[in-house]
């Protein structure tokens, strides 16, 4: 049972066989980037059942009709968390390829379990920021401190948190409370809850460091 209100599990059967070779120690860099991309689209689908519509008039080759097509007032914008949530930007695109892509940079510090930033591609302000559709990717959700410095970005510029979308593979119970006693209103779409982190703060039982593992830096 999902406890968690704010967050969506996606449990297709495709979703569920795909998690299963990601999470498999011994799956090599190529068969997971490509499992990992199978899931993503399932993951954008859900992220944006939800966006608003509005009809047009269309010629077909037969006769013109009505149609529905994205609302032309609100502006999508993909924010890949650098480095591992680049494995997303490629379906991001290929989905909506007019949206903007602004990239988040910032890793975390072992030791303290915070996030450093060392790299930021969003505007100043933005100019209408509640038509602002925010996707903000990064596979797992771990501690939540990454994931709630990202939202903060947004918020700050006036983006409504009900405007913001953060897209994972894998969340752990204690980032979820974290990120929904902060931002209740944001919503998270996710394609597992993992049972709890362990003492270095990686999701058990997870499927390791997401980013080594899909650039194949894993140090043995």
């Amino acid at each position: 049972m999902n406890k968690f209100p704010n967050v969506s599990i996606i449990k297709h059967p495709l979703c569920c066989h795909n998690l299963s070779i990601i999470r498999n120690k011994d799956t090599s860099a190529e068969v997971l980037r490509n499992a990992i991309r199978r899931i993503t689209y399932l993951l954008f689908y859900e992220a944006t059942k939800d966006l608003e519509l509005e009809y047009t008039i269309i010629e077909t080759p037969l006769e013109k009709c009505k149609a529905q097509k994205l609302s032309s007032k609100n502006e999508i914008i993909i924010a890949p968390i650098l480095r591992a949530g680049l494995i997303f930007s490629d379906i991001a695109n290929e989905i909506m390829p007019y949206a903007q892509v602004r990239h988040i940079g910032m890793y975390r510090d072992e030791d303290t379990l915070t996030p450093v930033w060392y790299y930021n591609k969003i505007p100043i302000e933005f100019e209408n920021p509640k038509n602002k559709i925010v996707l903000i990717l990064d596979p797992m959700l771990a501690t939540g401190n990454s994931a709630i410095d990202a939202i903060k970005l947004f918020t700050n510029k006036k983006v409504p948190q009900k405007n913001i979308r953060f897209v994972n593979l894998i969340s752990a119970p204690e980032g979820l409370n974290k990120v929904g006693e902060i931002f209740p209103d944001v919503k998270i779409i996710t394609a597992s809850i993992d049972n709890c982190l362990n003492d270095f703060g990686y999701i058990k039982p997870g499927l390791g460091d997401a980013g080594d593992r899909i650039f194949n830096t894993v140090e043995n």
